[in-house]
């Protein structure tokens, strides 16, 4: 195993979720700053602002930075994928769509590409077209989600068996003991989504953060299971009411119509509860504290080494005592 790291040029091998409309340029680099791999996602954004993001990015860092391309959210692919190419994005990742077609125009013009999947096949497919890395995504991450609600857990040991690029985790891990699992399982980096909201460089409202720190993992639930569109929120009265429509026969059409970006920003950047959702991974009921991003990172990786030591030493005294044991037999 070889950390992600040394193909995206970062230093440590955390990469940032895509946030889709609520992404910016000032966490984005406050990321790739911190060492990590930063992603602006262009969600359902117009080229005119994502490029903007680019630009005020490259302001703000000369580190690496990615680009999340949502193929089948964004009506934009083409005009986002030559942005990427104008712009000299060093990364690009795909999600929420068939990649292959994509993939070799960005190859092509010297862009590494990190595919998103949900499960053992999309995965397989993903590496026959090309990508560079995966980023195996379980259904305890936040946002939009898989259909196929594969955990973390399960997911990243499978892909990993079957693939021969790197797998880069996501869902459901927000600190050191995550990453260090992470890795044990075969993975190459971690990606987290989550854990950025409550940083201090994070421009989010002070009331998703507070609801962030305040959460149980409990409190991150599922809306639009029943339509095949599953998306893990917050709970708040807004995604209660979500809730209950859906069992009031929800049509697909006003679901996602109640589900766009508009409402989404009413959350994450108003911080309004009562007429929009926020998004949030299972992970939320590890965090208690909004350290910077550059803490956030060291703290993981002192914490991952500490606890990758640990097992080393244990497994060490394990395999001494069955060596005694044998010994006297």
């Amino acid at each position: 195993m070889s950390f992600i790291n040394h193909m995206l040029k970062t230093k440590w091998p955390i990469i940032q979720g895509g946030m889709g409309n609520i992404s910016n340029a000032q966490l984005t680099a406050a990321v790739s700053e911190a060492g990590g791999l930063g992603t602006l996602g262009c969600g359902t954004l117009p080229p005119d602002t994502v490029e903007a993001m680019m630009m005020q990015t490259k302001e703000m860092t000369d580190k690496s930075f990615a680009v999340n391309i949502p193929i089948n959210v964004t009506s934009h692919t083409d005009t986002l994928i030559d942005l990427v190419i104008q712009h000299h994005i060093p990364v690009v990742s795909l999600s929420a769509g068939n990649p292959a077609s994509i993939i070799p125009r960005l190859k092509n013009a010297g862009i590494k590409v990190l595919v998103v999947v949900s499960s053992v096949k999309h995965a397989v497919k993903a590496e026959a077209a090309g990508a560079d890395a995966l980023v195996a995504e379980g259904f305890e991450a936040a946002g939009i989600n898989s259909p196929l609600e594969l955990t973390t857990f399960t997911l990243i040991p499978q892909v990993v068996k079957h693939v021969r690029v790197p797998v880069v985790a996501a869902g459901g891990i927000g600190d050191g003991k995550g990453l260090a699992a992470a890795l044990a399982l075969g993975a190459s980096g971690v990606q987290i989504g989550t854990r950025l909201i409550a940083t201090k460089e994070a421009p989010f409202h002070a009331d998703y953060k507070q609801k962030i720190l305040e959460a149980e993992g409990t409190d991150a639930i599922v809306v639009g299971r029943s339509l095949g569109k599953p998306r893990r929120v917050l709970d708040t009265p807004y995604t209660r009411q979500l809730n209950a429509s859906e069992k009031e026969n929800l049509t697909l059409e006003h679901y996602e119509n109640i589900t766009s970006e508009a409402f989404h920003l009413k959350g994450a950047l108003e911080g309004n509860g009562e007429q929009g959702f926020m998004n949030s991974g299972q992970v939320a009921g590890l965090i208690d504290a909004i350290p910077s991003v550059h803490e956030l990172f060291y703290e993981m990786m002192q914490a991952a080494k500490n606890q990758l030591s640990s097992l080393t030493s244990q497994f060490e005294n394990i395999a001494h005592n069955k060596s005694d044991e044998a010994s006297l037999s």
